[in-house]
């Protein structure tokens, strides 16, 4: 992997930095994108690029911020869609606003950015897409979950959608579909949770990884179920 490189947006947060500091291990040349303008808390990996502030509602900020990539490594062969959000709100108590916020971090930035990076992984060939969904997107949805299962679940129609347009054109695209994650702020949310049969992000980056390997070169339009024990 020494000579690929890959983009994650989103990478800034709790699960994006697992998955940069995850396919840096496995020597992918890693593109940090993310839309606050700097890393904050833990450090990134020394050899990781960071590319902070873009905008990934806007496609002239996702062309600029690929083009930085493009123009650092030479090349991109692979994304990795991992910006997103959560909201829990009922319909009666709740803001409509929310189904458009949910529309614009969940949806949006994937399509953004996929439609931004496309030419180059095009360009690059055996080139790979993973979007984050949701595992409860799966599932009949639960009061209060509307807006954000709507919103991923127009990821994963986004990536068999993909998967079809760009299957015979060297791009594979799969989406990974994780039941709750390990963050700090699901632990906030869910104090008395056990946490142990939750998703750890790292755990989560190893599928990822996988998904960008060789070895996934036959799996498209995949929607991969990562609910560790709940």
């Amino acid at each position: 992997m020494a000579s690929r490189s890959v983009i994650v947006t989103g990478a800034f947060g709790t699960l994006g930095r697992a998955v940069v500091r995850r396919l840096a291990a496995a020597g992918w040349r890693v593109a940090a994108v993310d839309v606050s303008p700097l890393p904050r808390g833990e450090p990134l990996p020394e050899e990781v690029f960071p590319v902070g502030g873009v905008d990934l509602g806007s496609l002239a900020a996702a062309e600029a911020g690929v083009a930085r990539v493009v123009e650092r490594f030479g090349r991109l062969d692979a994304l990795v869609n991992v910006a997103g959000g959560f909201t829990w709100q009922t319909l009666a108590d709740g803001d409509v606003d929310a189904w458009d916020r949910m529309y614009a971090v969940n949806l949006r930035t994937a399509v953004v950015a996929t439609k931004a990076a496309l030419p180059h992984l095009l360009a690059a060939g055996d080139a790979r897409v993973v979007n984050v969904g949701a595992g409860a997107a799966s599932a009949k949805a639960a009061a209060g979950m509307g807006a954000y299962t709507a919103s991923k679940t127009g990821v994963q129609k986004l990536t068999e959608s993909l998967s079809a347009e760009l299957k015979d054109r060297g791009v594979n695209v799969n989406a990974v579909l994780p039941g709750t994650i390990d963050t700090p702020q699901n632990r906030a949310d869910m104090p008395d949770a056990d946490t142990t049969r939750w998703v750890a992000p790292e755990a989560l980056a190893d599928v990822i990884l996988f998904l960008l390997s060789p070895a996934a070169r036959a799996v498209t339009g995949a929607a991969i179920p990562v609910y560790g024990r709940g």
